[in-house]
């Protein structure tokens, strides 16, 4: 957890405390009802999606957007179109709440193992790909915009 800004830091540490396997799915279940607060706007993009804001390897059909701030940082917006996407969902929340606003640098560098931190090394291989798949999308923004600068 070395790069992560102090907000995941603190998500991650509060939800891998917890070592009921029900209890924590509880807790993310709850994180990903608040997806609505972290949808994509229809002044940034309506459906169809464009193809290149689709995550790669995600069953769930998640779509990400990074929107450039004055402040040179991203505010990130997403989509699942599969209602029962509660992981993409959950990831979802989590980088809108923790990432958003935070400097580049940090976006880009933020590891896959942020993953397992949050979900547990259970998670199965095919749900752990799709949500490195948006991991992936927002890394790859930071990176384009730093590269620009």
């Amino acid at each position: 957890m070395t790069n992560y800004p102090v907000k995941l830091t603190e998500l991650v540490e509060d939800i891998s405390s917890i070592t009921d396997r029900r209890e924590k799915a509880e807790v993310l279940i709850e994180i990903a009802d608040r997806f609505s607060e972290v949808r994509v706007p229809a002044d940034i993009a309506l459906k169809p999606y464009e193809e290149n804001h689709r995550a790669p390897a995600c069953e769930s059909d998640a779509f990400v957007w990074a929107v450039d701030q004055a402040d040179g940082t991203l505010k990130f917006y997403f989509d699942v179109l599969n209602p029962q996407g509660l992981s993409a969902m959950a990831i979802s929340v989590i980088i809108a709440e923790t990432l958003s606003g935070q400097p580049l640098e940090t976006v880009a560098t933020i590891s896959d193992d942020v993953i397992f931190d949050i979900f547990g090394k259970e998670i199965s291989m095919g749900k752990g790909a799709g949500l490195m798949g948006i991991l992936t999308l927002i890394r790859r923004a930071a990176k384009q915009r730093l590269a620009a600068h």
